[in-house]
């Protein structure tokens, strides 16, 4: 297969988070491939049942390369024309991954060593893959994450708050309000308190942001509601504590808050020679911590049409992020 192609066949693997296995499947046939013509290793490494990171590595790995298989849904099959690959998974990150594997097919052609690709499951979730790779790291000194920063070097990252509020209530006949408690106007006040809590800024990576992403309550129209929750996700530009406290003031007495998941905002490394820029969005980087080496992130593709209909990648970033990534492996080696 050409790069191309290889980017296609993995578009058309259906792959949403939790059914991975076929993808790690294909891939691990495909490294096990390359391992075999240049003397490395590969490896299947449980998360889940039916559920497998793939691992390949040649000599004492110091650089890693990686990223995620698992896509959001829904899933839609693949077609190009001459300037685009379009599918799900596209450019979130089946083309990285296309691209990660033949710069180091090529730098292995070039007689370099120590290099290892890992590919793992449960990105777009809670980073089960990327957790259980933590766990047993295998030497690297450093990490090229891969997601679509359209070819340029991310200084930093945004991390991410995700909070439930739950309010409970009592339920009455709707003729007679006063014999029992809304639960969705207490959900209404903690929400319109949670608007009102400022959110830190930070220089670099600008302004935290909160999206209430879903509300849902009640039982009919002419009863009283006896339960009423939201979920909630901030992009944060730090650690997050101070805002996870401020929005538990801001519900006090009106909604009891879950806290779901916590990513740290990240600033991450740069590298002479390569164009910089700042991202919004959450990665695989802080599960991962630096067991697998210092984090650099940089990948093909526009995260603006990621987890869209129009989900694509452009040709001429996937043949480009191929000499990027042997690049910065050959810098860092």
């Amino acid at each position: 297969m050409n790069i191309f192609e290889l980017t296609r066949a993995l578009v058309d693997i259906e792959s949403i988070t939790e059914n991975e296995e076929q993808m790690g499947a294909a891939l691990f046939t495909h490294l096990s491939e390359l391992a075999a013509q240049y003397g490395g290793h590969a490896e299947l490494i449980p998360v889940e049942p039916r559920r497998n990171n793939v691992l390949a590595w040649w000599g004492n790995p110091t650089v890693t390369l990686s990223t995620h298989m698992d896509t959001v849904p829904p899933f839609f099959p693949s077609r190009e024309d001459d300037q685009h690959i379009w599918g799900r998974g596209a450019c979130d990150t089946k083309g990285i991954i296309a691209s990660m594997i033949f710069a180091v097919r090529d730098l292995l052609e070039a007689g370099h060593t120590n290099l290892a690709l890992l590919f793992v499951v449960g990105e777009e979730r809670n980073s089960a893959g990327a957790l259980m790779a933590a766990k047993s790291p295998r030497g690297s000194k450093f990490l090229i994450n891969g997601e679509p920063t359209e070819n340029k070097l991310a200084l930093g990252s945004k991390g991410a708050l995700r909070i439930e509020l739950v309010a409970s209530g009592r339920m009455a006949h709707s003729a007679y309000p006063e014999l029992g408690e809304s639960a969705i106007e207490k959900l209404i006040d903690a929400l319109n308190g949670v608007r009102r809590v400022k959110l830190p800024v930070d220089t670099i990576l600008g302004a935290s942001t909160l999206n209430i992403g879903t509300i849902s309550g009640g039982r009919a129209p002419n009863v009283i509601p006896d339960h009423a929750q939201a979920e909630l996700f901030i992009r944060l530009v730090d650690s997050g504590d101070a805002t996870l406290e401020a929005m538990k003031q801001a519900v006090e007495g009106k909604a009891e808050i879950r806290e779901v998941l916590t990513i740290p905002a990240l600033l991450l490394g740069s590298l002479p020679g390569f164009e910089t820029t700042v991202v919004s969005f959450t990665t695989d980087i802080p599960a991962l911590g630096e067991s697998w080496g210092k984090p650099y992130l940089i990948g093909p593709g526009s995260i603006h049409v990621a987890h869209t209909i129009e989900e694509r990648i452009p040709k001429a970033q996937i043949l480009e992020a191929v000499q990027i990534y042997k690049r910065m492996v050959q810098q860092l080696l």
